[in-house]
């Protein structure tokens, strides 16, 4: 789940029961692949605009955002490739249950928000790494290229977030103890929905 060398953020594996719903469903998961790739864009792009004082973190994010739709436009190609179209989702409930748990005065938001932005890297890179052995050919091509990226903006995000602590007096640990606990719920917890972030699914 993590990089050589570098100790996890996540605090659960993804169960086993999403990995082989993932294997069966792929062409949902690839619709829904596509979202969150938009999604971790226009969430690199908020951050520009909530916090544009900070230059380190919006020259740091624009290039990430950019990054994002790259990847985007090589899920999108590889739709294209095996015919697989795109509808609208529902979102799944990952990203909204992460939410809940943002304190809502600055600068402490601002900590949850680039906590939240490495939990949700470090799962994508994760199911990446994890799905890649399961699947076939260009899916598990792309897959494992993904898995790298995701793991960097990961850190990149933890890199800002502790920064950011540092020049307020905030405790990282803390808040990462509180968002990753409630990530490994969200991801261990039984889900009606089938979704790239969702939890156990209710079938196989």
């Amino acid at each position: 789940m993590s990089g050589p060398g570098e100790k996890s953020i996540l605090r659960a594996r993804t169960p086993e029961a999403w990995l082989a719903r993932a294997c069966v469903d792929w062409q949902e998961l690839l619709v829904d692949h596509a979202n969150c790739e938009k999604k971790a864009a226009s969430t690199a792009l908020a951050f520009l605009f909530t916090y544009p004082q900070d230059q380190p973190l919006s020259r740091q994010l624009s290039r990430l955002a950019r990054e994002e739709l790259r990847h985007f436009e090589q899920v999108e190609k590889l739709m294209t490739r095996l015919g697989v179209r795109h509808q609208r989702l529902s979102p799944s409930r990952y990203a909204a249950g992460l939410r809940r748990q943002l304190v809502a005065h600055e600068p402490a938001r601002k900590l949850d928000l680039l906590v939240i932005g490495a939990l949700i890297e470090a799962r994508s890179c994760e199911r990446f790494e994890r799905l890649a052995p399961r699947l076939d050919g260009p899916m598990a091509e792309l897959y494992r290229g993904l898995a790298e990226s995701e793991a960097r903006h990961r850190t990149i995000y933890m890199d800002l977030a502790r920064r950011h602590a540092d020049e307020h007096e905030l405790d990282t640990n803390a808040r990462l103890a509180v968002l990753s606990a409630t990530e490994a719920d969200l991801i261990t917890g039984p889900d009606p929905q089938f979704r790239f972030h969702s939890g156990v699914p209710e079938r196989v």
